[in-house]
């Protein structure tokens, strides 16, 4: 099986980096999205996609950094080896920036993907409802991805029916989490990827570790067990998706 992670923070460290990257690819996981998160993080992760094989970048501001700006943004997505805009979105949960900032962030890089023919990756965290509103004033770009996806089956229809995919993340594997195994059960095979997050969010049985791109197959377990298919099916169709959405190379 091959697999790829679609959402991942490598090591600032290139060393560092390269031995995750490698540790990944011994166990299948062959192709890596590594995210950034403000125009600093995204411009290093644009050098670690050049320096790495199987790896790719994209370029954006967090919800989290919204008040820092967007200055040089827009640089960054002309880098070779950037395949994304984000990850982007709104998080009113922890509110670390103030809330019209982050809908003004969003809203803006949301057009910076029409404006570059980019994909774009959404994060969004109880703040469902002006995510789709900014949504569907700016308009969905054609390629859109709910990251790591933590809502249930209603907000899986709201997002499918805007054309969006759905990523599930470690989260999937846990006990708590009926919702989003509802969620991906309800999620065609052809609209659905999957991610670490990593360092974030370790599935079970590795849960409260530091999460690593290798423990990506049991993400991938997850989401067979609650549709129901084979990991193999999951491994194929998450491979072609990623492909397809990223533009990767086959």
């Amino acid at each position: 099986m091959r697999w790829t992670d679609n959402h991942c923070h490598l090591p600032a460290d290139l060393d560092e980096a390269r031995a995750v990257v490698d540790e990944a690819r011994s166990v299948g996981v062959e192709r890596l999205v590594d995210v950034g998160t403000d125009v600093d993080s995204s411009k290093a992760a644009a050098e670690r996609a050049a320096a790495l094989e199987g790896v790719w970048a994209t370029a954006g501001v967090h919800p989290h950094d919204a008040v820092t700006g967007l200055d040089g943004l827009d640089e960054v997505l002309r880098s070779p080896g950037v395949v994304a805009v984000g990850e982007c979105g709104l998080d009113y949960h922890y509110d670390h920036s103030p809330r019209p900032a982050q809908r003004d962030a969003f809203a803006a890089q949301v057009a910076l993907a029409h404006e570059h023919g980019l994909p774009l990756v959404i994060h969004t965290r109880e703040a469902w409802d002006d995510t789709f509103a900014i949504l569907d004033e700016v308009g969905v770009p054609e390629w859109t991805v709910m990251h790591c996806f933590t809502g249930g089956p209603d907000e899986a229809e709201a997002s499918l029916g805007r054309g969006a995919l759905l990523s599930f993340s470690g989260i999937v594997t846990f006990k708590t989490a009926d919702d989003l195994r509802d969620a991906a059960a309800s999620c065609p095979l052809d609209r659905l990827m999957i991610e670490t997050d990593s360092p974030y969010l370790a599935p079970v049985p590795h849960r409260g570790r530091t999460n690593r791109p290798a423990l990506l197959v049991h993400v991938g377990q997850g989401v067979a067990a609650a549709k129901g298919v084979s990991v193999e099916a999951v491994a194929a169709a998450t491979w072609a998706n990623a492909e397809r959405f990223y533009g990767l190379a086959p």
